[in-house]
């Protein structure tokens, strides 16, 4: 399925499978894929080959051409709050595991839009939503730099830039 030096999307990291080794681990010897995070380079993840839900969680990642068509949908994405706080963390946290990159648009939008909301009225955030806009704008923003090959403090720039360009060019 994967293979030595392929790019992955292992939960919210994007990493590199640096290949495979078998250890020891609480007296049971298995197969392991040994995987490096790129944006952290101090840690080590360890995949057990044969655990199908920890495999599960390595996906690949987009092509360039996927994400511009990410951007293009990002105007017509719906979003929609999530009133009941416990719902709403339960739902992000499902979502970011998940690594589906339209759901992880549409919660940026709508704690974005949340935000924009609270500031209007002097007040900010959740610390939690904080958090989960954060998370989500690191995964997305990672994914992006590491495939179009621009630094992080470009994406969002970028993805603001493809959008105006996408509108003006609409029929």
């Amino acid at each position: 399925m994967y293979k030595v030096h392929d790019t992955i999307l292992y939960g919210s990291q994007i990493c590199r499978i640096e290949g495979d080794t078998t250890k020891n681990f609480n007296g049971e010897t298995k197969e392991y894929y040994v995987l490096k995070p790129v944006f952290n380079d101090t840690s080590t993840i360890f995949v057990p080959v044969d655990n199908e839900k920890l495999t599960q969680k390595m996906r690949r990642i987009l092509s360039a051409s996927e994400i511009y068509e990410l951007i293009r949908s990002m105007p017509e994405t719906d979003s929609e709050w999530i009133e009941n706080e416990t719902e709403r963390k339960e739902t992000y946290q499902a979502i970011l595991n998940s690594g589906d990159r339209r759901s992880i648009v549409r919660m940026i939008k709508a704690l974005y839009g949340q935000q924009q909301r609270r500031q209007a009225q002097g007040r900010r955030l959740r610390v939690t939503d904080e958090r989960f806009l954060k998370e989500a704008e690191r995964v997305l923003y990672d994914e992006f730099a590491l495939v179009l090959n621009i630094r992080q403090e470009q994406v969002l720039p970028f993805i603001l830039e493809q959008i105006e360009v996408s509108e003006k060019t609409k029929p």
